[in-house]
């Protein structure tokens, strides 16, 4: 593979090659116009690869749900061999037998995961965590990432989840140690400071486009998160 620049809602990563990068599921990913001719990207969703409780675990670990960022990456010695699983054998299993594709496609991508998933600090994961819990989590986060600029409620979440809001904190407390609430703040607050730092947009602009039909109340919003003022985090 060669070295590799994206932009992951909004944000600049550099991808050097021989690593590999997992991204999580509605999020926006923009590749650089150079290079990128020897890059695989390989998708796949949750309907494909989730048969068992193994596979739902990887697919809420950190690879895809990582707190600390949009995007993780993570060395990857196997490239050539995986180059030729992918490209090769692939389509050798798709000529001969549908079932041995999916099969062979599943084991191959479970490889990929279980690789990167060395590269996860031990001390990120939880031992004890509660499955059912960070599914809910996990869930919640999917919906938050979509529905931020439109739904600050944590009765929107709650409700698409069919659960309560108070059973909502209680896990993203138990899981994240924070409410869902702050949680829904600290991700607005957070897009407004990635709009300042990597657009050109106006304040007011901004926070149009994070959901706020007014600027004084966006400024308040952001004050009473922050203790400053919208110009002031510039």
């Amino acid at each position: 593979m060669e070295d590799m620049d994206v932009e992951v809602e909004n944000i600049p990563y550099s991808i050097t090659s021989g690593h590999i990068a997992f991204l999580g599921p509605q999020k926006q990913i923009v590749f650089s116009e150079e290079g990128g001719a020897n890059v695989l990207c390989i998708s796949f969703s949750s309907c494909f690869y989730e048969r068992s409780s193994k596979d739902s675990l990887f697919l809420n670990s950190q690879l895809f749900f990582n707190y600390h960022t949009d995007f993780f990456i993570a060395p990857f010695t196997n490239t050539e061999h995986m180059r030729v699983i992918f490209m090769q054998h692939m389509e050798t299993f798709r000529l001969k037998d549908e079932n041995l594709y999916v099969s062979a496609a599943h084991n191959a991508i479970e490889r990929l995961i279980l690789d990167a998933l060395l590269y996860v600090p031990s001390d990120e994961i939880r031992k004890d965590v509660k499955f059912d819990y960070l599914h809910y989590v996990n869930r919640f986060k999917i919906l938050l990432q979509r529905d931020y600029k439109k739904e600050k409620k944590v009765a929107h979440y709650a409700s698409e989840l069919n659960i309560t809001a108070r059973r909502l904190s209680e896990m993203t407390e138990y899981v994240l140690g924070k409410t869902a609430k702050s949680i829904i703040i600290e991700k607005v607050i957070s897009e407004f400071k990635k709009a300042l730092n990597f657009t050109n947009f106006t304040i007011s602009e901004i926070s149009y486009d994070l959901g706020f039909s007014d600027e004084g109340n966006f400024s308040n919003f952001v004050k009473k998160h922050t203790g400053k003022n919208p110009s002031e985090m510039k």
